[in-house]
């Protein structure tokens, strides 16, 4: 299998890669933090470059790439730490829209393409743990009842994909549709916080709000399931980015930090645990590819292979960042320095979209009854 990327996913690597390089710097970064993690500039600098466009159809004004040019630019984001939701907006958002009414597509595809418009899935719960059919945000016509949890940007988004249950219990599979909530609805309060890498998340509040029906209970759940995946596998690229800088910023530690008159990269001990380090970034970038090639099968197969990519991402992520850290020694935990940031950012990945344990038991449950090991 052809693994090369073609001259125009290369260029576009490289745009990304040249902003990251100079516009979002960790000063930067970190002043965006400060500021409370996000920063409505850097979203309007992203869409400059074309990224809010790239999975708008062309009928709306955008590009209508595929997921492979998708994963180029979340690597690169991943390498820069860039905190603002494009794969919740230029992604997914998109995705769900494109099952939306004609009219409602012809609303707010062609403003998501041009960036004026940042749109969100809010689908989390406090009681979900993960499960996409765990819905107590309740639907009575058009008007919505309910919290959500986890929203990306809560506060600073101009409207939110919701899954609401029209019918059923609240952990019934069918019952659930998908609506879109305009941030200057009439019921809505949104309550914002920091996440522990420094990103902006938060509360939706929703009080008999008006929305506008996106797909009916005989889709939602297969929609909100598409797109759990399309945020998986854009995590999984992001990862990738994060996880190859925190090496190369480990590596370049180790040739500079000396010990008894010598360069610790000297090391065997610490060679071999940087080796380590490097086959579990190449077997995350492999299970990235494995991700991002999987969206466009069936829903059963697409399902089960973003778990397993999600399970080694998870494992990933939690021993790239634990040994890169430790390697590091002392200032590896401190804020002023870079590669502390990395390690946040890592973290909370592997806690998003379903962390290890859970996606573990979603692999399970969808094994066959052998295994493929009697067949």
């Amino acid at each position: 299998m052809d693994f090369d990327f073609t001259e125009d996913q290369e260029a576009l690597r490289d745009a990304v890669r040249r902003f990251v390089d100079k516009d979002y710097d960790f000063e930067r970064r970190r002043q965006i933090v400060r500021a409370g993690g996000f920063d409505r500039g850097v979203w309007d600098a992203l869409a400059g470059l074309g990224l809010a466009a790239l999975a708008v159809p062309e009928a709306h004004g955008g590009l209508g790439l595929g997921a492979v040019d998708a994963m180029v630019v979340m690597e690169e984001l991943g390498r820069g730490l860039v905190m603002e939701p494009l794969a919740q907006g230029a992604f997914i958002a998109p995705a769900l829209l494109a099952h939306a009414p004609e009219a409602v597509q012809a609303d707010w595809l062609p403003r998501i393409a041009g960036g004026e418009a940042l749109v969100v899935l809010a689908h989390q719960e406090a009681r979900s743990r993960y499960r996409l059919n765990q819905v107590s945000t309740r639907a009575s016509g058009d008007r919505l009842s309910g919290v959500k949890s986890l929203v990306a940007a809560v506060d600073q988004t101009d409207a939110w994909i919701v899954p609401a249950r029209v019918s059923g219990g609240e952990s019934d599979a069918g019952g659930i549709a998908l609506y879109l909530v305009a941030k200057d609805a009439p019921g809505v309060h949104t309550r914002a916080y920091q996440l522990h890498d420094g990103s902006r998340a938060g509360e939706l509040h929703l009080a008999d709000t008006p929305a506008t029906l996106i797909a009916g209970p005989e889709q939602g759940l297969a929609l909100l399931e598409l797109a759990a995946d399309i945020g998986i596998a854009a995590q999984a690229a992001e990862a990738v980015g994060v996880m190859e800088r925190y090496l190369a910023l480990t590596l370049d530690y180790m040739n500079t930090r000396k010990q008894f008159g010598v360069a610790i990269a000297s090391f065997q001990a610490l060679r071999h645990r940087a080796a380590d380090v490097k086959m579990q970034l190449e077997l995350a970038r492999s299970m990235s590819y494995y991700a991002t090639l999987r969206l466009g099968d069936a829903p059963a197969v697409r399902r089960r292979a973003l778990s397993q990519a999600k399970v080694q991402l998870g494992q990933a992520m939690r021993f790239v960042g634990q040994q890169c850290t430790q390697l590091h020694g002392g200032i590896g935990v401190t804020d002023e320095y870079v590669g502390s940031h990395y390690f946040k950012r890592l973290t909370v990945m592997e806690m998003q979209w379903g962390d290890t344990l859970h996606h573990l038991g979603e692999v399970s449950a969808r094994m066959q009854d052998t295994a493929g090991v009697f067949a």
